[in-house]
């Protein structure tokens, strides 16, 4: 598969394997996408320029968090770090005490195995012409992919970008039921302030939050503009915004929704919004298949 050229401002994800996991051992040993993004580019000083290139692609991503993605990846296959099912990404236990790592000895190793299981494959169910990588770069190969770019992802992520945006803001108004929201309405007009949508958000149970969102079915980065017009569309008795959006992010546009001593905004981004998707069963159906074995049958 023809890789795009990258720009050579964005490091690689061989430069990020070492940073991945010295930015996981900064949050205390554990964290998420965002988080482990950001404690990356603070410790590399990428500046924001670079940090949102985007990756050119069909995914919704910055070149940067795609090759992040990769990072993570070999560090999870040579067993570093493992990956839960809320994407929070840990530490293995033999390595928490480990002072540095060997991004070289990793990549190698990971290259290696992958080589071998491709040799396998091929020896056990054959493969076409097509189905021949460029190398053994894994980078170059859909089955290497990690979770963050399987290809469903990449086939909803497409959809959604298509999505009529009414339609789109009923889907969000039902992944935010799922999410615990209550009483969620979809606003109706256009011309509404930046609000789509309100409902309430109750906590343990006890207490309860008005909550407004808004729907922004982009291709790339959403700015800090975006974020500062979403929140002067806020009314007095909107005691949180959610912003939601098919696209990812810019930091300025992160920064700006966290900002102290503003009111703060929840920002979903696409790939959130896939995991919520996908983890509430929303128009998505796991998949389960297997492999055979040819060989174990014949020696058996």
């Amino acid at each position: 598969m023809k890789r795009s050229k990258i720009d050579s401002r964005v490091p690689r994800y061989t430069q990020l394997i070492v940073p991945t996991f010295e930015a996981l051992k900064a949050l205390g040993g554990s964290g998420k996408n965002d988080e482990i993004l950001d404690q990356i580019i603070t410790a590399l000083e990428i500046p924001d320029e670079v940090a949102d290139i985007q990756h050119k692609g069909r995914t919704n991503k910055s070149e940067l968090s795609y090759q992040a993605d990769w990072a993570r990846t070999y560090l999870r296959i040579y067993g570093i770090i493992e990956n839960s099912a809320r994407s929070v990404w840990s530490i293995m236990p033999d390595y928490v005490s480990v002072p540095e790592i060997d991004a070289k000895m990793i990549v190698d190793t990971v290259t290696k195995e992958t080589k071998k299981r491709r040799s396998e494959k091929k020896q056990t169910v054959g493969s076409g012409e097509n189905d021949k990588p460029e190398d053994d770069d894994p980078t170059n190969d859909y089955s290497e992919y990690p979770d963050e770019l399987k290809p469903w992802r990449e086939q909803l992520a497409d959809i959604l970008q298509n999505m009529d945006p009414y339609g789109f803001e009923r889907l969000a108004q039902r992944v935010l039921r799922e999410c615990g929201f209550s009483q969620v309405e979809v606003t109706k007009k256009s011309g509404d302030g930046g609000i789509d949508g309100t409902g309430k958000l109750k906590i343990n149970g006890i207490f309860s939050f008005n909550v407004a969102f808004q729907c922004k079915r982009y291709s790339g980065l959403v700015g800090a503009p975006a974020i500062r017009d979403f929140r002067g569309s806020l009314t007095t008795n909107i005691e949180k915004g959610v912003l939601i959006t098919t696209g990812s992010f810019s930091k300025a546009a992160r920064e700006e929704a966290a900002s102290p001593g503003k009111q703060q905004i929840d920002l979903v981004d696409g790939e959130d919004f896939i995991n919520m998707i996908a983890e509430y069963g929303i128009g998505v159906k796991e998949v389960k298949t297997y492999e055979i074995d040819e060989n174990f049958f014949k020696k058996i």
